[in-house]
């Protein structure tokens, strides 16, 4: 996402160009294959393990709301002279936190989103104003990598970091897993109940934002709500045991991860966001020709 990660991401493709016929296996030769598949696949996990509980509790537009203020935080880090990844977890995690705040029981709203939206905006184009202006000349492609990810041009330490964060969120939001479906599909009782349904709504909404930073390295802002949306909602429309959802939508999220980078390696025109979203609008449009319409999961009971 620096500069030298993007001259690494250039490098790339002329790689990809001279071993994009030696074979799937051929690849993983390739040190910025490998950088991106490790980052890849534990950003897929996250996204599809949240995405999930997005859309188990029609929170969908919250992530969204995330993508831009992903784009806004990273523009305001780079017109600052930081590393634009402060920027992304700043942002995201401290305007979820706002969301779930002014919304209702740490759920986030429409209302809430809506009134958020609008400044961060208004925000981003200020940043990305000064951005260009000012700062651009050193690392002129940093804004667009932004916008669309930049996951082969990943250096070593930025994909650790990115697996790293990415386990984190997946272990967190396991952890939470069953107290937080139980507030998910019946906030009054489980509030009866004792569970913290408040604190569980702001926790996942951190944890949201924390995913959504990370996945922008991979797919970049503009394209961040498929990842996020897409397989849990495939996912819910084949199964309604909300336990096997989840994990139908992370392994979702992991094949479609895999798909795009084997798609990109192989037409090395293609950039892996493209490839990536190109399996996951497949793989979501296929459950409609199966004719599995179950929309949602239904309400299940977290029993």
């Amino acid at each position: 996402m620096t500069a030298h990660a993007l001259a690494a991401g250039t490098l790339a493709s002329h790689a990809l160009a001279a071993g994009a016929g030696s074979g799937w296996f051929a690849a993983f030769t390739h040190p910025y294959f490998l950088h991106a598949f490790l980052a890849g696949s534990a950003i897929a996990l996250a996204a599809g393990l949240t995405g999930y509980f997005l859309v188990l509790r029609a929170q969908v537009f919250t992530g969204d709301a995330l993508s831009h203020v992903a784009f806004t935080g990273a523009l305001a880090a780079l017109a600052g002279g930081y590393d634009l990844r402060l920027g992304l977890f700043a942002a995201t995690v401290a305007v979820a936190l706002l969301i779930g705040t002014i919304g209702r029981g740490g759920r986030a709203d429409d209302v809430a989103i809506g009134s958020v939206f609008a400044w961060i905006l208004g925000l981003g184009a200020f940043f990305l104003t000064l951005y260009t202006t000012s700062r651009s000349a050193g690392n002129g492609g940093a804004g667009v990598s932004v916008l669309f990810g930049s996951l082969f041009g990943l250096s070593a330490g930025q994909a650790l970091t990115a697996a790293l964060v990415a386990a984190a969120v997946c272990a967190v939001l396991l952890l939470i897993a069953r107290p937080l479906l139980f507030a998910s599909v019946d906030e009054a009782v489980a509030a009866a109940r004792g569970v913290p349904v408040r604190l569980l709504g702001l926790v996942f909404l951190v944890l949201v934002g924390a995913c959504a930073a990370e996945a922008t390295q991979a797919v970049g802002s503009l394209l961040l709500l498929g990842l996020l949306a897409a397989p849990a909602g495939a996912a819910a429309r084949l199964t309604d045991r909300p336990f096997r959802g989840l994990a139908l939508s992370a392994g979702l999220a992991l094949a479609e991860m895999w798909a795009g980078l084997g798609l990109s390696y192989a037409v090395p025109t293609l950039p892996p966001s493209f490839g990536i979203m190109a399996a996951v609008a497949s793989v979501y449009g296929l459950t409609f020709l199966k004719g599995a319409g179950h929309g949602r999961a239904r309400q299940p009971s977290p029993a």
